[in-house]
């Protein structure tokens, strides 16, 4: 359960979830006898924060154990710690110091979610796949069954919908919640482009309920163009029989969505034509004045002529 202070969303600690103390009960187990959870949704990256924690454990070791789960083959799952396994690893350490815990699939998924969502900086992309596991595991262990005999899943027992004791617990509104997990369903390549933010998580959204094809099809032409505005994704979104569009036809209301640009009447003329009604010696200047003289004395003609 999270806390509140001043006003913040304060979550437990791993230890606190797991009900462990911080360094009792730990053990030394090779890095080759521990393999990731199997669908975890936050990405390890070998950049400068990883630089930084590789050379912080080739000084000091890792100083908070990782945790696991015993597997059935005799290994190890890990549950919390990816970073800190990669980051060994490359350090040159053979083994780490780890907390084993018992505890079943959906626990472990919770526990995975509620360790790593704490991290100062999230990927959109991270946060929808683990609030959906998360709320895919509370469902499974709070489903209940109503007065009426019909079966709820979507509320614990206390009857408050996942969504919002998920929100409650990270900080967001249930719609917010549900927002974020529409986004599992973009194709990569769209869910990679929020991450660098370049679209939108709202216009994300809207794009999650196209189907894949046209979702690639709206990549492609991001890709070409290097843009997407909202009123574009709009125009998809409000088409009717979208999903027996072909790829041009996808582009055309794309296009035509975007504001028309006025044309403004421009005429120029080559100074091969302006020589020969000009001294060399006149400037760019003195032939405009001159042009512009004619024209008016020309339209004065026009007015007296009508």
């Amino acid at each position: 359960m999270a806390s509140r202070v001043a006003g913040k969303i304060k979550l437990q600690s791993v230890d606190e979830l797991l009900g462990v103390p911080e360094i009792a009960g730990t053990q030394e187990i090779e890095i080759g006898r521990i393999h990731a959870f199997p669908n975890h949704p936050f990405k390890v990256l070998d950049d400068e924060k990883m630089d930084t924690l590789v050379d912080s454990i080739r000084e000091n070791g890792i100083l908070n154990p990782v945790i696991v789960r015993p597997d059935n083959s005799g290994d190890y799952e890990m549950i919390s710690g990816h970073r800190r396994l990669h980051a060994a690893g490359i350090a040159g350490l053979k083994k780490v110091p780890a907390i084993v815990k018992e505890m079943s699939d959906d626990e472990a998924t919770i526990i995975m979610v509620d360790a790593n969502v704490q991290r100062e900086e999230i990927l959109p992309s991270e946060r929808a796949f683990s609030l959906k596991m998360k709320m895919d595991a509370m469902r499974r262990q709070g489903a209940r069954i109503d007065v009426d005999g019909t079966c709820c899943t979507e509320c614990d027992k206390s009857g408050k919908k996942t969504a919002s004791i998920v929100g409650d617990q990270v900080g967001l509104k249930a719609r917010q919640v549900h927002k974020y997990i529409r986004l599992t369903e973009l194709v990569p390549e769209i869910l990679e482009f929020i991450d660098q933010k370049k679209i939108t998580i709202t216009m994300g959204v809207d794009l999650s309920y196209l189907n894949e094809q046209i979702q690639k099809w709206v990549y492609e032409y991001y890709k070409d163009n290097g843009f997407l505005k909202p009123v574009q994704v709009e125009a998809l979104k409000n088409y009717p029989n979208l999903s027996n569009a072909t790829q041009q036809s996808v582009i055309s209301i794309m296009n035509d969505a975007l504001p028309k640009k006025s044309v403004s009447a421009k005429i120029t003329f080559s100074e091969k034509k302006l020589d020969k009604y000009f001294p060399s010696h006149f400037s760019s200047k003195d032939r405009e004045n001159i042009i512009i003289q004619l024209l008016e004395k020309w339209s004065d003609e026009q007015g007296q002529t009508i």
